[in-house]
């Protein structure tokens, strides 16, 4: 009896934890939109389905982009569980390519509260400046900070300088940075952000697809990552998700996209 009894509890305690703690995926899918096909959606859907909050950077800001993230819930919605979404308006500043943002929930697991926003005063120092979504998990928020700096060889870092401020512009809010910098997490520019108690869930992680695998090594750059303030959430696992390993060759995966998913999972305190 007294084992019964202890079985039950073990097993009332895991399920409570496994519906507090937040499965969340990140991913730069390359000029999401009209060109990615039904095939392609539907391999997208099955990579993660079983989050509970998906991160898209680089959102077709035309026709397509916003069409393709409500094909990609569809497909979700499909598979058993209710998922909504929002998507960004095209970014403002004077990029040499304008994009939109997206976020897909599972609505049994998180609930949107309030309105997304792009970030407003640092829109003519960043071109496409970040997308927030504050989300509630039992009860407990989080705002998610949607990010797509600038490319390498426009030099990142002085867009991702301005990141520093957003704690204060924010301050009652508990932000979540995640998304492609460009740059990886070991530069000095993310510096001020792990002094104010940030830390990044990757370290010396490659995000990007190489042109092709040599000596089996195929991820190129240190690109994509998630920075949280240590305080405020407490981590369970984290990864990256090797999709290319479905494709017979990596210019097959690139159609999917030429970065890979970086997904965490935690508690918030």
């Amino acid at each position: 009896m007294k084992n019964s009894t202890f079985y039950f509890l073990l097993f009332l305690l895991t399920s409570f934890q496994a519906f507090s703690q937040t499965k969340f995926i990140s991913w730069n899918l390359e000029n999401f939109g009209k060109s990615k096909s039904q095939a392609s959606l539907s391999f997208i859907a099955k990579t993660v389905q079983e989050y509970d909050i998906i991160a898209i950077q680089e959102v077709v800001a035309g026709y397509g982009g916003s069409q393709a993230v409500a094909k990609l819930a569809s497909i979700l919605n499909e598979k058993g569980s209710k998922w909504d979404y929002t998507i960004s308006d095209p970014t403002s500043g004077n990029s040499y390519k304008k994009e939109r943002y997206a976020f897909i929930w599972k609505t049994s697991k998180v609930k949107l509260k309030g309105k997304p926003w792009l970030e407003k005063k640092y829109h003519l120092e960043i071109d496409r400046e970040p997308y927030f979504a504050t989300f509630e998990v039992n009860k407990k928020l989080v705002t998610l900070v949607n990010f797509h700096a600038i490319t390498k060889s426009k030099q990142p870092e002085t867009e991702i300088k301005y990141f520093k401020f957003l704690p204060q512009e924010y301050p009652d809010l508990n932000l979540v940075f995640t998304g492609d910098f460009n740059c990886p997490e070991s530069h000095t520019v993310f510096n001020p952000l792990k002094k104010m108690g940030y830390v990044s869930v990757f370290q010396k992680q490659k995000t990007t697809l190489k042109q092709k695998c040599k000596a089996e090594i195929c991820l190129a750059s240190e690109f994509d990552n998630i920075f949280y303030k240590s305080n405020t959430l407490k981590p369970v696992k984290s990864g990256v998700v090797l999709f290319y390993n479905n494709y017979d060759s990596l210019q097959e995966a690139r159609k999917i996209s030429d970065h890979i998913p970086i997904w965490f999972e935690f508690f918030l305190n």
